[in-house]
C-alpha cells in the first residue's frame, strides 16, 4: 500500500474550530434538505450559512460554506426565471433542472462534510 492511501485511509483529527465550522455546515446543509419539500427551510439554511460563514474562515470546510449560499442564490435566480417561464411550458423543466442539480450539490456536500472532506478539491 502506497504512504497516499495509508494517509488517506486514517481519521482527520479535527481542531475544535473545525468541528464547529462542521456542525454548522451540516445544519445548514440539513435545513437545505427540508427547504427542498418546504421552501422557507432552503432560505433559513442559506442565511444561516451565511451567518457562520466567517466563524468557519481557515478551517477544513469553509468551501462548503460557499457552496451552501452559491447553491442558494443560483437556486432562487434560476427558479425566478423558471417561473416567470412556466407560462411557455420550458419554464417547469427549468425549475425540475434546478431542483435536480440542487439536491447533487447538497448530497455531493453532504457525503463530503460527512467523510471530513473539503467540498472543492
Amino acid at each position: 500500500m502506497s504512504e497516499l492511501q495509508q494517509s488517506t485511509n486514517q481519521p482527520v483529527l479535527l481542531s475544535s474550530q473545525d468541528d464547529a465550522a462542521k456542525t454548522h455546515a451540516l445544519i445548514a446543509y440539513g435545513l437545505m434538505v427540508a427547504g427542498l419539500f418546504t421552501g422557507i427551510f432552503w432560505i433559513i439554511g442559506a442565511v444561516w450559512a451565511m451567518v457562520k460563514k466567517d466563524e468557519a474562515s481557515g478551517t477544513l470546510f469553509e468551501d462548503h460554506y460557499s457552496n451552501i449560499i452559491k447553491t442558494f442564490w443560483w437556486g432562487l435566480g434560476l427558479s425566478i426565471v423558471g417561473f416567470l417561464l412556466a407560462f411557455v411550458i420550458v419554464g417547469y423543466f427549468l425549475l425540475l433542472a434546478v431542483w435536480i442539480w440542487s439536491i447533487y450539490r447538497i448530497i455531493k456536500g453532504l457525503a463530503r462534510i460527512t467523510s471530513n472532506k473539503r467540498y472543492y478539491l
